[in-house]
């Protein structure tokens, strides 16, 4: 499937989710579609008639409240029916609002307490090393994630343990909770930190398939040390009223906002 019409419907299939289950986060899944839709379009090797695969990529989530998305992505790829999708949100359902791997394959790991996805990936990497295998893990994180101080002790232990065969993506829509990331905890020199840290650092506009893609397909970025790619993003992109607005981080679309994101989505 092409990664731009995957990412398309990664995003209708999450405005629809939140519609029907009342849930939030439909800025945060949005921000990240176009990278999901590179990742899981073109990148990651996964079989969905093995999710336990042995060789396959490692993917987690560390930022587990736009775990809509990743659903709608493995329902995509056929690791479970679409059909279940309507269940999100829902009194009994799988399909939680912070991404849960419980009787749904492909999903590595739970995740939502922000800060413990990339600690995990590490330790996936580490297990990858010893045992000598190819494959890739690799985890996103939130910018506003970025305050948790378990990733920067996490970012000190990867370069040590030169941990080449894990990127992390950090969704730096500049968005979080209830502000800007800017004046809620400011991470500037973002850059600079990874780097000061030991990480082969890369920037991408991470709404561009051709450069997500480009960044994607050369990983490492260095050998013998971790990636870190900073994704510049849009909270909400894809909607125009949603798009770097603080409110659609807990907002659910209904009635006419519904109607008219479903619209500009179709477009």
């Amino acid at each position: 499937m092409d990664t731009r019409e995957l990412a398309k419907r990664i995003r209708l299939h999450v405005l629809r989710m939140t519609n029907r289950g009342g849930s939030a986060h439909i800025g945060s899944n949005f921000s990240i579609a176009d990278i999901l839709g590179v990742l899981f379009g073109a990148i990651l090797q996964l079989d969905p008639k093995n999710p336990k695969w042995e060789d396959r990529d490692r993917f987690i989530l560390s930022k587990g409240h736009a775990g809509a998305s990743i659903y709608a992505a493995l329902a995509e790829k056929g690791f479970f029916p679409i059909e279940k999708l309507d269940t999100h949100y829902q009194n009994g359902s799988d399909l939680c609002g912070h991404v849960a791997h419980k009787n749904n394959p492909g999903v590595e790991l739970s995740t939502g307490a922000l800060g413990h996805g990339f600690p995990v990936a590490i330790g996936m990497a580490i297990a990858g090393k010893h045992q000598k295998k190819t494959h890739k893990v690799v985890t996103i994180l939130g910018d506003g994630e970025c305050d948790e101080g378990s990733n920067w002790e996490a970012a000190m232990y990867a370069p040590h343990h030169k941990l080449d065969n894990l990127t992390v993506i950090i969704d730096y829509n500049k968005i979080q909770s209830l502000d800007t990331v800017e004046n809620t905890l400011g991470l500037e020199p973002f850059t600079d930190k990874w780097r000061s840290f030991g990480w082969e650092v890369v920037e991408v506009d991470g709404h561009d398939h051709d450069a997500l893609l480009q960044v994607f397909s050369h990983l490492p970025a260095q050998t013998g040390k971790p990636t870190c790619v900073i994704a510049h993003t849009i909270k909400g992109k894809g909607v125009s009223f949603m798009e770097d607005t603080v409110l659609w981080h807990y907002r659910t679309a209904r009635d006419e906002e519904y109607d008219a994101a479903k619209q500009e989505l179709n477009q």
